[in-house]
């Protein structure tokens, strides 16, 4: 196994399937419904397991009928995979500020997606064409800095803006820049990856 700080390895379908199951089982008892004992006790068998140790950023995101509902996470942490997304299961739930916290009745329509952050790492660019080169459309997650403002998109966020302009623009104003900022220089540019793993209800 390689340091905690590090991801310790790529996690299998089933070990991703067990993370989303966590998830739904937080949410349940968060609206005070009773999960089956034996359900609990294999989740945590499995979550017992090395990999979930490893201390790397996740993001839980919740969506009702294929429309976003909440999505919250952390770049970086001190906390193991499965602290993370414990406590960004019910902040994705509860206090995304874009929405109205989630109510019982619909958990049973929730679709789940976590992602598992690699560590990120700096992007080096000489100018605006520079950096459109450089971003891999579908596999790089971005954070971009720039003094006090900052502001990533997931991966996935590739699928509803492929274009890199696109994608850089979007950033910037969701960062409270100008959407030119990319361009004008004077970003600070990180890239990741993830691994995500999803389930409907």
């Amino acid at each position: 196994m390689q340091n905690q700080g590090d991801a310790a390895q790529p996690l299998t379908p089933q070990q991703g399937s067990a993370l989303v199951a966590l998830v739904r089982q937080t949410l349940l008892r968060h609206f005070g419904e009773t999960v089956a004992a034996t359900d609990v006790r294999q989740l945590e068998t499995v979550l017992a397991e090395p990999p979930f140790q490893a201390r790397c950023g996740v993001f839980v995101t919740l969506k009702i009928d294929q429309g976003l509902r909440g999505c919250i996470g952390s770049l970086t942490t001190s906390d193991p995979i499965v602290a993370g997304v414990r406590k960004n299961a019910l902040n994705a739930a509860l206090h995304d500020p874009r929405f109205a916290p989630l109510r019982r009745a619909d958990l049973d329509r929730l679709q789940i997606e976590v992602s598992v952050l690699s560590h990120p790492a700096p992007l080096a660019y000489t100018d605006a064409d520079d950096l459109l080169a450089k971003l891999r459309p579908h596999i790089d997650g971005v954070i971009i800095h720039k003094e006090s403002a900052s502001a990533t998109f997931l991966p996935q966020v590739w699928e509803q803006l492929p274009r890199p302009d696109q994608f850089l623009s979007h950033l910037c104003m969701k960062a409270g820049l100008a959407a030119s900022q990319w361009q004008d220089g004077g970003l600070v540019v990180q890239v990741y990856q993830v691994q995500s793993f999803q389930a409907a209800s």
